[in-house]
């Protein structure tokens, strides 16, 4: 395909060119974010096997109504707009690995950045959140 015809394409599809550009963007932001922010992203299988050799602690950083909704067993919750204030809680787990979690994946990939500011080092993002944990058929709780 020559430069002439990409051209004419575009010209001629000016809404899936600009629905590629948007979607590359958001891509490339999303990858961007994840890099910042210092943490290994882990899925629903990863997280169990740190959770068993390393008593990793689970993090649920949604909403009071999300949490209630249905959370990982025995997660810490705490919401992301009161993390910065909470870390304390914190403190007495940050010689295991803290695995954040929120619904789909993208909010808690914030969460590295605060903690690491606190000194809890090994942080890492449940890849598709509680989405991901429960279309894996693993338990969650409403207590």
């Amino acid at each position: 395909m020559d430069f002439a015809r990409i051209i004419e394409f575009s010209g001629n599809h000016p809404i899936l060119i600009l629905a590629f550009v948007g979607t590359l963007g958001l891509l490339v932001a999303s990858e961007l974010s994840r890099r910042l922010s210092g943490m290994k992203s882990v899925g629903p299988v990863e997280a169990i096997q740190l959770s068993n050799r390393e008593d990793a602690v689970f993090l649920d950083i949604r909403d009071e109504g999300e949490y209630h909704a249905g959370h990982i067993p025995d997660a810490i919750h705490i919401p992301l707009k009161q993390l910065a204030e909470r870390t304390e809680e914190l403190k007495k787990h940050k010689e295991r690995p803290v695995i954040a979690y929120c619904r789909s994946g993208s909010r808690s990939t914030q969460v590295g950045r605060i903690l690491k500011k606190q000194g809890v080092e090994n942080v890492y993002n449940l890849g598709g959140g509680i989405m991901a944990w429960q279309n894996a058929n693993l338990p969650v709780s409403k207590k």
